[in-house]
């Protein structure tokens, strides 16, 4: 009986493998069906109802997207079916994340954000926003909310993109929302959020002040901006009105501390704001900035101005930006657009780019728009000089994904929405229920919270043809306040900072302001003529790197927490040894984006050669002194000095811990100063005492690590090795489900460059050296030849995991390689892989 059995059992052994394969291929193909379901249809013909004509949109190879419209409607409505074909997860996300509403995504453990970000009110803004706006920006905020809803007519369930899919297997998935203008308008406050004022040097600068430490010790620790060593990017006479003058005596007295107190308030204001997501970048971190430079058509080639950009941002999964194209095709005067450039998914128009007259570029300004005040809070009311006025309340539900919705009560003073109240913990009380009650309290007072212009002034700039037209278009773009790089058709090269500055009475920003006294109050606004403006400066230069925009002399109080200057320094040296060689290309421009130079390490690195150290150290520091203080990839003397720097700050500022001490610009700049006084007590420590000793021991933490990480050999290291990129996916990509995380996270990839550095790949010295902050995008434009103009993004321009356009740029960022940039129409039709006819 036994023989005869075996057969029939490996028959049902073969079976049941059959049955196990069929099932493996069937759930391979279920998810092969699943990831390629929702990727867009990119050629023939689809109804789109509400348009007025034919819409083409032409795709190239790279996914880049240009589009020929008739009627300005039309192109609108497009633009929006385009980007929820390409990114309707990113945008989804991105509004529940600006209406705190991420919970109801996510469950539990988004609670504090969402009540953080409920608290500050941002769709109520953008909402209260719509209403102000011209009447032909709501017209195209309509339209392109008219062409996101012709796609989820057809779209809208689980199918819509595979983060869908899984968010339905997850938790039951959730009804996806008709898109509104106000959805638009929101992103505007979260690029205003990571992109505005100096809120964490302020609340860090509380925290230190209420902890003990005196004013000049806080002044050591956030030096003034260095104009001598570092160029700023206008000098006051260049565009100083003959009426101004600078800061009399009598102001820079009103520039004392706030008042001692509120610690424990600030503390959860801190922490409120570590969870808030990145949805830019990092939030605080000092990395985040940009390039922007224009040349002159004196010193160029072709004899017309150039221009580049690379604004650093988060790095991100997909890349912050969409490459899109915007053209009509109808008469000028009904549909006056021609634009082609970078903008953000769930945003009409093009926020940086080049139409057929005009190319602009952006960096981050960091004036101080945010104000943090202590308040005097007794029951319902508050103290504002001799009254108590009613505290203002507001009603909030935050609905939770598998857990109990939360009823929160946001208070207001007059001076903003009392912060401090949206912390873990504070934000699940019962409505109604103060936090600490007494003088705990803490507001804040912030441009982006009152409704302003700034959609309107992106399709000015679109529109924009000249400087005049430029400038104009500027003065609605009231946040984030950006520097404004322009250059034109006809020669010109320009500068403009825009944007909403206080005016204070008392107090300078710095430092959270007494609430309760009516002389810290925001006074007015500094009026748009009186920002510095520069057209066609003798220096046929215009750099802007978040250095100082303007020079000492400068009559007004833009912030004192610039950028410390060593980009925008190296770039201006860079550009002057360019000129000097002869006539700038677009090539030239490119090399300069890509430049590793570690300037910051000039003073740092003699005094790492002096300290006496023996064994693996002193084979390191053998390498240190051959190194040529370039960053790239293949450099060991460059891996062993971010080593030494990434210790050297907690054993030199252990005392700060945990109010930190940030490793970008700043951090450079106190250090390089501190070298020239050995007997600062900042270099006594627990682990090390005076300069040397403190130099060495970092070097020997920095050894050890390296050791571990990379080998005994410090001839063999390499700063690629260590400084890596993983595009990370801003909902799913830290999940900590493996699987999850594969599907869409991408990379690594190695890179040259480093905290304040022209390749501006930041890491966060605390965590390790990936690299967190990015160039997330570049571009040069050639005014004599738009289709000479390159390009490249970070990632790609699909949202679609797997996706051929995914991340096919990545590879190319990464070696600092850049694509074609196919403006005119013949050139994107030459270019053109696949088109779209939308029609009505």
């Amino acid at each position: 009986m036994g023989v005869l059995r075996k057969p029939v059992l490996l028959r049902v052994l073969l079976g049941l493998l059959a049955a196990i394969i069929v099932l493996a291929l069937l759930a391979a193909l279920l998810s092969v069906w699943a990831v390629r379901r929702p990727f867009p249809q990119t050629s023939g013909e689809i109804d789109l109802p509400g348009l007025h004509s034919r819409v083409e949109v032409v795709r190239d190879e790279h996914g880049v997207t240009n589009i020929y419209a008739d009627q300005a409607h039309d192109l609108f409505m497009a633009q929006g079916f385009t980007h929820a074909q390409d990114r309707f997860w990113e945008m989804d996300f991105r509004r529940h994340v600006t209406s705190g509403r991420v919970a109801e995504l996510f469950g539990p453990d988004h609670v504090e954000t969402d009540v953080f970000l409920r608290t500050m009110g941002w769709r109520h803004v953008a909402e209260q926003e719509y209403e102000l706006l011209d009447e032909d920006t709501r017209a195209h905020l309509d339209s392109y909310a008219d062409g996101v809803n012709a796609w989820l007519e057809q779209n809208g369930d689980a199918s819509a993109s595979l983060e869908h899919s899984l968010l339905t297997v997850m938790n039951g998935g959730h009804e996806i929302e008709p898109w509104q203008p106000a959805d638009s308008l929101a992103w505007l406050k979260a690029m205003a959020w990571d992109l505005s004022g100096n809120m964490s040097e302020e609340t860090e600068r509380g925290r230190l002040l209420a902890a003990g430490f005196d004013e000049e010790q806080i002044g050591e620790l956030y030096p003034p901006y260095p104009f001598e060593e570092h160029t700023p990017t206008t000098v006051t006479e260049e565009h100083a009105d003959p009426a101004d003058e600078p800061s009399s005596p009598e102001e820079d007295a009103r520039r004392a501390p706030g008042p001692a107190g509120g610690q424990d308030a600030l503390e959860r204001v801190a922490d409120s704001v570590g969870a808030v997501p990145d949805l830019l970048g990092p939030g605080g971190s000092p990395d985040l900035g940009s390039n922007a430079w224009a040349v002159s058509g004196e010193h160029t080639e072709s004899g017309e101005p150039l221009l580049a950009n690379d604004p650093h941002l988060g790095a991100s999964m997909p890349s912050t930006w969409y490459q899109m194209g915007l053209h009509c095709t109808g008469p000028a005067e009904e549909c006056p657009y021609d634009v082609s450039g970078f903008g953000f998914s769930g945003l009409p128009g093009v926020v940086i780019g080049q139409n057929e007259s005009i190319a602009w570029g952006f960096t981050n300004l960091y004036p101080d728009v945010m104000d943090l005040y202590v308040e005097e809070v007794d029951g319902d009311t508050h103290r504002y000089g001799d009254e108590w006025l009613p505290v203002e309340t507001r009603e909030e539900t935050v609905r939770v994904q598998g857990g109990e919705d939360i009823d929160i009560t946001v208070r207001s003073t007059v001076n903003g929405p009392i912060v401090s109240d949206a912390q873990a913990g504070a934000g699940q009380r019962e409505a109604g229920q103060a936090q600490d009650g007494g003088s705990g309290d803490v507001s804040l007072k912030w441009t982006a919270l009152e409704p302003g212009g700034t959609a309107d002034a992106i399709f000015a700039m679109n529109r924009a043809r000249d400087w005049e037209d430029f400038r104009e278009a500027a003065r609605s773009f009231e946040v984030p306040s950006q520097n404004l790089v322009y250059a034109d058709g006809e020669g010109n090269i320009g500068y403009q900072a825009p944007g909403k500055v206080p005016v204070r009475g008392e107090g300078d920003g710095r430092f959270p302001a007494p609430g309760w006294d009516p002389d810290h109050a925001w006074e007015d606004y500094l009026p748009f003529e009186e920002l510095p403006s520069v057209l066609n400066p003798e220096s046929g230069l215009v750099i802007t790197a978040n250095q100082a925009s303007v020079d000492d002399e400068y009559a007004h109080m833009l912030t004192d927490d610039w950028d410390y200057g060593y980009r925008g320094q190296r770039i201006n040296d860079l550009a002057e040894e360019a000129l000097a060689d002869g006539p700038v290309g677009v090539q030239d421009m490119e090399r300069m984006h890509m430049d590793s130079y570690h300037l910051a390490a000039e003073p740092l690195v003699p005094h790492l050669l002096g300290a006496d150290v023996d064994g693996v150290t002193a084979q390191a520091q053998e390498q240190l002194a051959d190194w040529d203080l370039y960053t790239g990839a293949d450099s060991a003397g460059a891996a062993f000095y971010q080593a030494t720097w990434r210790h050297l700050l907690p054993t030199l500022f252990d005392e700060l811990d945990p109010v930190g001490m940030g490793d970008g610009s700043r951090g450079m700049y106190v250090v390089n100063n501190l070298l020239e006084d050995p007997d600062s007590p900042w270099w006594e420590g627990e682990d090390a005492d005076g300069r040397d000793e403190v130099l060495a021991a970092s070097m020997d933490a920095a050894a050890a690590e390296l050791t571990d990480l990379l080998g005994d050999d410090p001839s063999e290291w390499r700063w690629g090795d260590l400084h890596t990129l993983t595009a990370t996916h801003e909902s799913f990509g830290t999940s900590g489900i493996a699987v999850v995380e594969r599907l869409f996270n991408r990379g690594p990839v190695e890179s040259s460059g480093g905290g304040s550095i022209v390749n501006a790949t930041g890491w966060d010295a605390s965590e390790g050296f990936g690299i967190v902050t990015v160039p997330s995008m570049r571009m040069v434009v050639d005014l004599s030849d738009r289709d000479a103009s390159t390009w490249v993004n970070l990632t790609g321009n699909s949202g679609h995991a797997f996706h051929g356009n995914y991340d096919d740029q990545l590879d190319l960022w990464s070696a600092g390689e850049t694509l074609p940039w196919a403006v005119s129409e013949e050139a994107v039709r030459g270019a053109g892989s696949d088109e779209l006819t939308l029609v009505p």
